[in-house]
């Protein structure tokens, strides 16, 4: 009789010994977790990181880049003239009464088919993005813009955007 009483007692010792450890380790592995900072997010707006420029390639103590096989130097009478760098094309002038400006809702703005609130979305606009507003409807609550670098047309709501003076 004294060796089952004893084993109860042993088995219910060890029965709370293993509800104690395993609750411990489970609290120890969400502390952990919750202890770990997130990954930075990489917003549309950022700024891009600077990234360091390869020195250039010189041949030791001569100061001169170094010519690869069937590469000529400028001073070689048999070389081509070289070509002058292509102006960048101008933007296209802007329709009468439009004007440059730019999202200063930091949230951004949905873009829409229509000027409501109940039509489709067609795309968005992001915060600080280069815009050209074309209109506004005639109780002036919403504005037909046009995205400066998809050239994509659509609806947002009014003060959202702000001029921006292009010099």
């Amino acid at each position: 009789m004294l060796s089952g009483l004893t084993k109860f007692i042993l088995g219910f010792l060890l029965a709370i010994a293993v509800l104690i450890g395993g609750g411990g380790a489970v609290a120890l592995y969400f502390m952990n977790r919750t202890g770990i900072a997130p990954a930075k997010p990489i917003f549309s707006n950022d700024s891009p990181s600077v990234k360091a420029k390869a020195p250039k390639t010189t041949q030791p103590g001569g100061g001169k880049p170094a010519l690869t096989p069937g590469t000529q130097t400028q001073s070689s009478p048999t070389s081509a003239p070289t070509e002058s760098p292509k102006a960048t094309p101008s933007p296209k002038p802007l329709p009468s009464g439009a004007y440059r400006g730019r999202v200063s809702w930091r949230e951004g703005l949905s873009l829409r088919s229509q000027p409501n609130q109940e039509a489709e979305k067609i795309g968005g606009v992001g915060f600080n993005q280069k815009i050209i507003v074309l209109e506004e409807n005639d109780d002036k609550s919403w504005q037909k813009i046009r995205l400066e670098d998809s050239q994509q047309e659509g609806w947002v709501k009014a003060g959202n955007t702000e001029k921006v003076d292009k010099q």
